[in-house]
């Protein structure tokens, strides 16, 4: 079984002798920072593919705020390169939740808590602890929290 840590290498190689230069130092990057988990904390260790995931999605997170921040500071050519690496690494992170999907697991999660007693805007951490797993790397933890609110609000 391949990992994607071994997918990840695999891509740079193939990046680097189709001499895509956005792509290997995108892939490069990212396989720095998965390095750089890996050795953090009192042993190193091997990161699951969850945790690659995670890891390739904060990168990704990293790409759009740099994004937006060049576009405000009117240097297109620098925000463009970000949305580039951005793409690159969207390719390897699951599909994204549309809004109404988020919605409906939400909502679903709303009930749950009704169900064991929590309700209003008190409830927030109880959804959060349900829905956060069904989400799972599927939308960025800032847009559910948003529909917690609107959805306990309403």
């Amino acid at each position: 079984m391949t990992t994607l840590k071994s997918q990840l290498r695999d891509d740079l190689t193939a990046a680097m002798k189709a001499r895509d230069e956005l792509r290997s130092a995108t892939l490069r990057m990212t396989l720095t920072a998965i390095t750089k988990k890996e050795v953090s904390g009192t042993a190193s260790r091997e990161l699951s593919d969850e945790e690659v995931r995670q890891v390739i999605a904060s990168e990704a997170k990293k790409r759009r705020e740099a994004a937006e921040a060049f576009t405000q500071g009117d240097r297109a050519a620098q925000a463009e390169r970000e949305r580039a690496e951005g793409e690159v690494l969207a390719g390897y992170l699951p599909q994204q939740l549309g809004d109404e999907e988020l919605a409906e697991l939400v909502a679903q999660a709303v009930g749950e808590a009704k169900a064991a007693g929590a309700e209003g805007p008190r409830a927030m951490g109880s959804v959060m602890k349900i829905v956060n797993p069904k989400v799972a790397g599927r939308a960025e933890g800032g847009r559910v929290a948003a529909a917690v609110k609107r959805r306990l609000a309403g």
